[in-house]
């Protein structure tokens, strides 16, 4: 299947265009919220957590609720997620917020899209054929990146003439036209399962974390990278008013992964590249105690986040290993241990460039991150052979 042909597909028009301005409102507000805690509080770990540390309530709220990713219609959990992040964005423009109070906010809003993380990558498995899900998943990817790109490098540059507060109401903004573009261009499809959202959230999880096919799958998305983005919660301690620009470039280094992993590589070689994939996004790191000046910091950044693609692989043997009915819920809680791992990494990272004393400590912090993912990357890699295509999981269709 091309490009052209998965755009022919009106349902994925919409979900693409959706995506593309809610990821809008998140690259913008993110900047924001992690500029002003910055600003405020010369912390780089509160400045980390703000960044990465919103996915640790989603955790929590995940055991109970993530079944809602297939237990609600999915028109109605993309809806939810746009206004969520809407109302987010919005309330933290209020006047007089301090640090504590703008955690709670990003802490409600995590809590809230813990019941839909998983209903976008679920809808996208439904939309298009089963052999063009690895393409489809790097297009909506390449919408990630590309916003990330852009909305990195232009927020960078507002942020020199206007407040963080006007990134938030872009981002707002963003939240209403994603909502609006879901409403009125997808289906009213129904939902995949019913049940009793807590009960079946914690069944269903239990048989996804408890499996030895998928547990690995999760861990090896999960751990590597999330390690790594501890890294990138320093960006902005590190190359301070020109932190946009190492996010650019990361968002550009996934870019050309998801292009040249998702659409010109084959099936099996692609297997393959899960693990150096993960290598690589931690070999790069390791140069930062030498204090690269921004424009060297940038395309290690970039070189980094090329081995994000690793990622669809490792979704592609999800899709397969995982029957229809708990789709939505086993990306939830991909999604939900992904953003986790995140927010893990970004603390860990965050609490050693803080203990650590001296100029170059944030490089060397990032330096520990990226030597920890190496070797955890070579660990998890042997229990992928469980699940490797030609196998089989109970959990399979």
């Amino acid at each position: 299947m091309t490009y052209r042909e998965i755009f022919g597909i009106r349902e994925f028009r919409a979900l693409f265009v959706a995506r593309l301005f809610a990821m809008t409102g998140v690259v913008f507000s993110s900047l924001a919220l992690g500029t002003v805690m910055y600003h405020e509080t010369r912390s780089p770990f509160l400045t980390a957590i703000s960044l990465f540390g919103g996915p640790l309530v989603q955790l929590v709220a995940g055991r109970y609720l993530l079944a809602s990713s297939d237990l609600l219609r999915p028109r109605t959990a993309v809806v939810l997620m746009a206004g969520v992040s809407t109302t987010t964005a919005a309330l933290q423009t209020l006047p007089g917020l301090n640090w504590w109070m703008r955690f709670l906010i990003l802490a409600g809003g995590y809590a809230a899209m813990a019941a839909t993380s998983g209903a976008v990558i679920a809808l996208l498995s439904d939309i298009v054929p089963k052999e063009s899900f690895v393409l489809a998943r790097a297009t909506m990817n390449v919408t990630v990146g590309g916003t990330q790109i852009i909305g990195n490098g232009v927020g960078a540059v507002l942020l020199l003439v206007v407040s963080p507060s006007w990134l938030f109401g872009i981002a707002a903004l963003g939240g209403v036209t994603a909502g609006v573009t879901a409403r009125l261009g997808l289906p009213n499809r129904p939902p995949r399962a019913q049940g009793k959202v807590v009960e079946r959230s914690r069944r269903i999880n239990r048989e996804l974390l408890t499996s030895p096919v998928i547990r690995p799958l999760y861990l090896m998305m999960w751990v590597p990278g999330g390690l790594i983005v501890g890294c990138e919660a320093l960006f902005i301690p590190y190359a301070r008013d020109h932190a946009g620009y190492l996010l650019a470039a990361g968002a550009a280094g996934m870019l050309a992964g998801d292009i040249l992993v998702g659409r010109f590589t084959p099936e099996a070689p692609r297997d393959r590249l899960i693990v150096p994939l993960s290598a690589l996004l931690a070999v790069p790191f390791l140069v930062f105690p030498l204090s690269p000046p921004v424009p060297v910091a940038a395309a290690l950044v970039g070189l980094s986040a090329f081995g994000n693609a690793a990622l669809l692989p490792l979704q592609e043997r999800l899709v397969g290993q995982t029957r229809e009915d708990v789709r939505g819920q086993a990306f939830g809680l991909s999604s939900t241990g992904l953003m986790v791992g995140q927010g893990l990494g970004a603390v860990l990272a965050g609490g050693i460039a803080q203990l650590l004393a001296g100029a170059r400590s944030v490089g060397w912090a990032m330096n520990a991150m990226a030597m920890l993912s190496l070797m955890l990357t070579a660990l998890l890699s042997k229990g992928l052979r469980r699940s490797a295509p030609r196998e089989a999981c109970v959990l399979r269709p």
